[in-house]
């Protein structure tokens, strides 16, 4: 499991996903959410604009990244 640390209170998931490098843009994290490849804390997650605190955990591609707070 990968530490992606942010320094906000959250980070919506379509710029989480961009901010880690899963995806190359906006349109690519809508469409990969829209599809339900994407899970929050076990669960698929398909609204974009999810906010994403410290300690959830997003599933992308068979690898798990844990959400830490600076």
């Amino acid at each position: 499991m990968e530490i992606v640390k942010i320094k906000t209170e959250f980070i919506k998931l379509d710029q989480l996903l961009k901010w880690i490098d899963v995806v190359s843009s906006g349109v690519e994290a809508k469409i990969v959410i829209q599809d339900g490849m994407v899970k929050l804390n076990g669960e698929i997650e398909t609204r974009r604009g999810k906010k994403i605190y410290d300690g959830d955990i997003i599933e992308f591609e068979d690898k798990k990244y844990k959400i830490i707070r600076e």
